[in-house]
C-alpha cells in the first residue's frame, strides 16, 4: 500500500503514515558545501572530482512532489549497478555528495535523496540535538521507504541505473535505514550499514527497531561498526548479527576496535582513515559479491 493519501493511514510494510503536509517540501533544495552542525570542517576532508562522471542535483518524482537529491553516475549508456545512498542526521551535504562521486568512479550510479526535506530546512540547522528531536523523530519510516522506492523507479527511467543490481548504503541513521529498507525491499541484492543504531524507543511512525527486523532481512548486510563507538555497544550489533543468522539471514559483521562512531565522516573529528578506508574496500567488495556491479 503506498504512502499518498493526504489523510493518513496505513502505509509500507503496514506502518502508519500521517497526513502529508499541504505545504509539501520544506527543502527544495540541498545543502550547499558541509552541514552547518559540525564546525569546523576537518582538514583532511576528501574531495572527489567529476572527470568521467556525471554529477549533480537532481530532482526525484515522490509521491506528493518533486524531492531533492543527488545523482552521480558514470559516463557512458549504462544501464549501471544502482546504489542507494542514506544520509546521517545532517542532511545531502558535501560529504553525501562526495560519496556518491567516490562510488560513480567505482562504475556506480549513486543516488542520495534528501530523506528529511518534508520535515525540516537542515540547511540552517546547528544543533545536533534539535535535529533529532524536530526532524528525524518526527520522519515516519513508512515516509523514507517510500521515498526510496520512489527513488529506485526514477532511477531507473531517468538516470542510467539498473534495478536488477540494486544495493543500499548508510551512514549513521542511515545504516539504521539500511537495515530496515533491507527488510523492506525483497529485490534488495546487498546492504551495508555503517555504525547504524540497533536500538531506540518505537513510536507509532517508527514502530521497529534495526535490531527487531534483523531476522526479516532480504539480502545479505554488512555491518560496519566502531569498538569505541559509546552510543551502539558491539554487543548490539553482535546480537542482530546473531539474530540474522539463527533465521539465515546472512549478515557480515565487521568491528574496527579503536574506532568511534563516525569514523567514515572525513570532515568530523571522528574520521579514523584506516578504519574508513579498510571499511570502503570491504564496502566495495561486499556490493560485487552479492550482484551490486
Amino acid at each position: 500500500m503506498t504512502h499518498d493519501n493526504e489523510g493518513g493511514g496505513e502505509g509500507l510494510d503496514g506502518l502508519i503514515v500521517p497526513p502529508l503536509s499541504r505545504r509539501g517540501f520544506v527543502m527544495t533544495s540541498l545543502i550547499s558545501g558541509f552541514t552547518l552542525a559540525v564546525t569546523p570542517v576537518e582538514a583532511q576532508v576528501i574531495h572527489t572530482d567529476d572527470t568521467g562522471i556525471e554529477a549533480g542535483e537532481v530532482r526525484i518524482p515522490a509521491a506528493d512532489g518533486p524531492m531533492p537529491g543527488y545523482r552521480a553516475v558514470p559516463e557512458g549508456a549504462g544501464p549501471f549497478p544502482l546504489v542507494l545512498v542514506i544520509e546521517e542526521i545532517f542532511g545531502v551535504h558535501e560529504y553525501i555528495k562526495d560519496i556518491c562521486r567516490r562510488l560513480a568512479k567505482a562504475g556506480y550510479c549513486a543516488v542520495a535523496p534528501e530523506l528529511y526535506a518534508r520535515q525540516g530546512d537542515l540547511s540552517q540547522m546547528t544543533d545536533p540535538k534539535l535535529i533529532i528531536r524536530d526532524v528525524i523523530s518526527k520522519t515516519p519510516d513508512a515516509q523514507w521507504i517510500g521515498d526510496l522506492d520512489a527513488t529506485v523507479a526514477w532511477a531507473t527511467s531517468a538516470a542510467k541505473g539498473d534495478p536488477a543490481r540494486l544495493g543500499v548504503m548508510g551512514w549513521c541513521r542511515g545504516g539504521r535505514a539500511a537495515w530496515l529498507y533491507d527488510a523492506h525491499r525483497r529485490d534488495l541484492k546487498a546492504a551495508v550499514a555503517w555504525y547504524g543504531p540497533l536500538g531506540g524507543d518505537a513510536t507509532d511512525i517508527q514502530p521497529r527497531s534495526a535490531g527487531s527486523v534483523a531476522g526479516q532481512l532480504n539480502a545479505p548486510l554488512l555491518g560496519l561498526y566502531g569498538g569505541a563507538d559509546t552510543g551502539i555497544p558491539v554487543a548490539t550489533a553482535e546480537a542482530a548479527r546473531d539474530a540474522a543468522k539463527a533465521a539465515g539471514k546472512p549478515v557480515e559483521l565487521v568491528v574496527y576496535p579503536d574506532a568511534p562512531h563516525g569514523f567514515h565522516a572525513d570532515y568530523r573529528p571522528s574520521y579514523r582513515k584506516e578504519a574508513a578506508e579498510d571499511g570502503w574496500r570491504r564496502a566495495l567488495a561486499f556490493l560485487k559479491a552479492n550482484g551490486v556491479g
